[in-house]
């Protein structure tokens, strides 16, 4: 099966977990060769090295990211690029992000983590009013297009009421502001690299229950995949399931096991 992105291989569930394999965009930097075998929070951190390390106007902040993060997806990027560039902040989604605008604002890439999307909220005012409004209320001549931020999202068996939230629909509404929402690896670190350097306000969720489950094969150098595009993973002619994240898996599961009800009722009429 081909697409625009190149040729797709379906989701396929193993003892590990499911594999997921999106092609590179075609020019996007990134190359078949240079593969290594990354789980989905590993290919973050490879995105958020290569953005430190490309543009010395990155900074990465948020609560405990200067140690690795609960989920370990900034491991490393404080012994490498100083507490200067990555650094701790106060529990305060409100200032977190507030800071990450004006830092953006004055020309720089703030990427912002908010520790579990459930937090988000209290920053609301800050990324709807503040963030997604300044170009428009400065009549274009100011703009906070250099903010990404991110945030862990969505359930995972045992994260209770504050900690399995998936909260995109609330900023899908809002224009000035994108949102983005990887299925795998590979999605995870071109979307991301381009999340950060796209001129635009940027929400990215992370699928929380993919960071150690999905794995595959990703390109070591620095790639970057189109955000605004839909990737169309199968082609059909009769029924359009629309996802985003985790929810791909399930429905391409969903996809295979209707086939397999299809021709046993095609087997069991014509028999």
């Amino acid at each position: 099966m081909s697409t625009k992105f190149g040729r797709l291989v379906p989701l396929v569930f193993s003892k590990r977990g499911f594999s997921t394999s999106t092609s590179v965009q075609k020019g996007g930097g990134g190359s078949e060769e240079g593969l290594k075998s990354l789980n989905l929070c590993s290919a973050i951190n490879q995105a958020l090295h290569i953005a430190l390390d490309s543009d010395p106007r990155s900074y990465v902040f948020g609560e405990d990211v200067s140690f690795g993060g609960v989920f370990r997806c900034t491991t490393g990027l404080a012994d490498q690029f100083g507490k200067k560039r990555v650094f701790n902040t106060p529990l305060c989604e409100q200032g977190i992000v507030g800071f990450g605008i004006g830092l953006a604002a004055m020309g720089n890439r703030a990427i912002a983590e908010i520790q579990f999307a459930d937090y988000i909220f209290p920053a609301f005012d800050q990324i709807v009013n503040e963030a997604a409004k300044f170009r428009y209320r400065s009549g274009n001549q100011f703009n906070c297009g250099g903010l990404t931020v991110r945030a862990p999202y969505g359930a995972v068996g045992h994260g209770g009421h504050y900690h399995s939230q998936s909260p995109e629909a609330f900023f899908c509404h809002v224009p000035g502001i994108k949102v983005v929402i990887p299925r795998s690896p590979r999605q995870a670190k071109g979307l991301l690299l381009s999340c950060i350097r796209d001129p635009n306000p940027v929400v990215f969720f992370e699928p929380k229950w993919l960071y150690r489950l999905a794995v595959e094969e990703v390109p070591e150098d620095d790639y970057m995949l189109p955000l605004s595009e839909a990737e169309v993973i199968r082609q059909g002619s009769d029924v359009t399931l629309v996802g985003w994240g985790a929810q791909l898996a399930i429905m391409e599961q969903a996809c295979l096991d209707a086939e397999k009800v299809i021709s046993l009722c095609i087997a069991t009429e014509s028999s």
